[in-house]
C-alpha cells in the first residue's frame, strides 16, 4: 500500500487495540476533545461467553490457525520463548490477574532511558490516576495457599516481605453482593463483590474484576469514542499531506480508515508485527528506527506448580492474592487457576540446571521411570482446585529480538519469529523458583511441578512481554522519543508495553495504564499536526 492523497479522515485518531494502555490512551483522547475510532481484532465478551470458556478449553483458548476462534485466551510459542495473553475487548484485562503494583526504583534509573527525564516525576501522578481507575485495593482474603506461600517465604528467609498483594478487583458488601457503580460517581456500571472463585486468570463473568470494559473503556465510550470490535488492522501507510490509512479487515471483507494521527496499542507481539511488516514487507512505514523489534525483555520470567493431593482443595481467594520478594531482584506470587484445566498438559517433574539440553534430558528420563505418575497427572480429579501455579520475575536484564522470517509451517507467508541475543537469552530456569517450589510443596504437602515448555523446551514462559518499540533518546536506541511517537513517522505513536524500555520484575499492568495516561496528556491536540 504506497502513500496515498486526500484531505478526508474518519477520525482525528485512531487507537489499534483496546488494553491497558490503548483503553487509556482513548479516553483521555476522547475527554480533550478528539474523534477517536479504536479498533480491536476480537469481540467484545459477554458473561456468558467468559463462562463457557471456563468451562470448556474449545471455548477458551484462541489460535485460528488451528480452528480455535470462539475464545479468548492465546498462547504462542517461538524458539526461544512462550507469550500468553488475550484477544477481545480489554486486551490482556480479560486474563488479567488484576495484580496492580508499582515499578521498582531501579526502572526509572535504566540508563536506556533514564537521561530523558525524570520519569519517577513524569510518572508518579498518572500511576495515581491509574490505580484510582483500575480500583486498587489491598487483597482483604488470605486463605490456605497463602498460608503455603508464607511458609515458603519463612523457609527462605524472607517472611518480612510477604503480604497480601494490591488488586484491582471489587470486594464490595460481600460476595455476590451487588451494588451501584462504586468508582466512577455513577457513571460506571453496577457491580458485584468478588466471588472468591480462583478464576480471575480464566476471565471474570461477575462483574468483580476491574477489566478494561468496566472502567476506562466504558467511559470512554460514553464520551463518543467508537469502538470496532472485530476489525484488525493488517497495514498502515502515510497520508500526502499528513495522517495515515489503515487497512482494515473485518468479517472476511477488507476496507481503509483514515485519522490525523495513529495509536498502536495492539500488545507487544500485535504492533510489533504490524510495524515490522509495513517496514519490512510492505514498504509503507520505512524511516522506522532499525531498533524494531529488538529489546524485547519477558520480565525474566519463571512459572512452576505444586499439585495437591486429592481432595485438598485451595481455589478460594482472588486469582492472585499474596506475593513476597526472596531477594531484592525476585518477586514471587500465587496464582490459582479455576477454569485452567488445559494446563494439566503443559506440567511435568521439577528439575535443575542452567543448561537447557540437561535438564530435557532429566525431564525425559524422570517421565520414562514413571510414566503412570504423569498420567495420573493429565488425568487428575480436581485438578483446578488442586493446583497452584508459582510465578517468579526478576528485573534482571535479558533481551530477545523479534522480525520478519518465513513461517515453517506456510513459507510462502512471513511471521515472526525470535532470536536470543547472544549472553541475554532470557531464563527458561531460575534456581530460587525451583526452591521457593520445593518450600511450597513441603509446607502444603503437594508436588513440585515444572512448566514442560520451559523444563523440556528451554523457553522462557510469560504474561508479562515488553519492550520492541520502546522510548529511547535518538532512533538509534529507541523506536519512540519521549512523547511515544515514533522517530521518522510523525502522528504515529506506539503506547503498549511495546514501549516499556526495561525490565520490571513485576506485573506491568500498573505501569502501561500510566504511561498511556501520561501519553494522552502530552500527545498534540491541533486537528493540523
Amino acid at each position: 500500500m504506497a502513500d496515498v492523497s486526500g484531505a478526508g479522515f474518519d477520525a482525528d485518531v485512531a487507537v489499534v487495540g483496546s488494553g491497558f494502555g490503548g483503553a487509556a490512551s482513548a479516553l483521555r483522547l476522547a475527554e480533550r476533545g478528539l474523534d477517536v475510532i479504536v479498533l480491536e481484532r476480537g469481540r467484545r465478551l459477554a458473561p456468558a461467553d467468559i463462562e463457557a470458556g471456563r468451562r470448556d478449553p474449545r471455548k477458551l483458548l484462541w489460535d485460528p490457525r488451528i480452528g480455535l476462534d470462539r475464545g479468548y485466551f492465546w498462547q504462542r510459542f517461538f524458539r526461544d520463548v512462550g507469550i500468553i495473553g488475550a484477544t477481545g475487548v480489554g486486551g490482556g484485562s480479560i486474563v488479567w490477574g488484576a495484580v496492580l503494583l508499582e515499578p521498582p526504583n531501579r526502572f526509572y534509573a535504566d540508563p536506556a532511558w533514564a537521561g530523558m527525564a525524570d520519569w519517577r516525576a513524569e510518572l508518579a501522578p498518572h500511576l495515581a490516576t491509574a490505580a484510582r481507575m483500575l480500583g486498587l485495593t489491598d487483597n482483604p482474603h488470605l486463605g490456605r495457599m497463602d498460608d503455603y506461600l508464607r511458609e515458603a517465604a519463612e523457609a527462605v528467609g524472607a517472611e518480612a516481605s510477604f503480604g497480601p498483594v494490591p488488586l484491582g478487583i471489587h470486594f464490595g458488601a460481600g460476595p455476590g453482593r451487588s451494588s451501584p457503580d462504586p468508582y466512577f460517581g455513577g457513571e460506571g456500571p453496577e457491580r458485584t463483590g468478588c466471588l472468591l472463585c480462583g478464576g480471575c486468570l480464566a476471565g471474570c463473568p461477575y462483574g468483580a474484576k476491574n477489566t478494561l470494559d468496566l472502567n476506562y473503556l466504558h467511559l470512554a465510550e460514553r464520551r463518543g469514542m467508537r469502538l470496532l470490535p472485530g476489525h484488525e488492522a493488517t497495514a498502515i501507510a502515510p497520508i500526502a499531506g499528513g495522517g495515515y490509512e489503515i487497512a482494515v479487515a473485518a468479517g472476511g471483507r477488507r476496507s481503509a480508515l483514515r485519522a490525523r494521527r495513529v495509536v498502536l496499542a495492539a500488545g507487544v507481539l500485535g504492533t510489533l508485527e504490524l510495524l515490522l511488516r509495513c517496514r519490512d514487507e510492505l514498504g509503507t512505514l520505512p524511516r522506522l528506527s532499525p531498533r524494531l523489534g529488538r529489546a524485547v525483555r519477558t520480565n525474566s520470567e519463571a512459572v512452576t506448580a505444586v499439585m495437591q493431593p486429592p481432595g485438598d482443595d485451595l481455589s478460594r481467594g482472588p486469582s492472585i492474592s499474596s506475593d513476597f520478594h526472596p531477594d531484592e531482584r525476585t518477586h514471587v506470587t500465587q496464582n490459582r487457576y479455576v477454569g485452567g484445566g488445559h494446563l494439566r498438559w503443559m506440567l511435568g517433574p521439577l528439575v535443575d540446571g542452567d543448561d537447557p539440553s540437561r535438564r530435557r534430558r532429566q525431564v525425559l528420563a524422570a517421565i520414562a521411570r514413571s510414566p503412570v505418575r504423569q498420567l495420573r497427572l493429565l488425568g487428575t480429579r480436581g485438578f483446578e482446585q488442586r493446583l497452584t501455579a508459582l510465578t517468579v520475575m526478576q528485573d534482571i536484564e535479558s533481551e530477545i529480538e523479534f522480525r520478519l522470517g518465513r513461517s515453517p509451517a506456510r513459507p510462502w507467508r512471513r511471521v515472526l519469529r525470535s532470536r536470543a541475543v547472544e549472553g541475554r537469552r532470557p531464563p527458561s530456569y531460575l534456581a530460587v523458583a525451583n526452591r521457593v517450589t520445593r518450600e511450597f510443596a513441603a509446607a502444603s504437602g503437594g508436588r513440585p511441578l515444572n512448566l514442560l515448555p520451559e523444563s523440556a523446551g528451554g523457553l522462557s514462559v510469560t504474561a508479562h512481554v515488553l519492550g520492541g518499540a520502546a522510548i529511547g533518546p535518538d532512533p538509534g536506541s529507541g523506536v519512540i522519543d519521549a512523547r511515544h511517537e515514533a522517530y521518522g513517522h510523525p502522528g504515529l505513536f506506539v503506547a503498549d508495553a511495546s514501549a516499556i524500555p526495561a525490565n520490571l520484575g513485576v506485573n506491568p499492568s500498573l505501569t502501561i495504564t500510566a504511561l498511556g495516561e501520561r501519553f494522552a496528556a502530552v500527545m498534540p491536540v491541533s486537528r493540523s499536526g
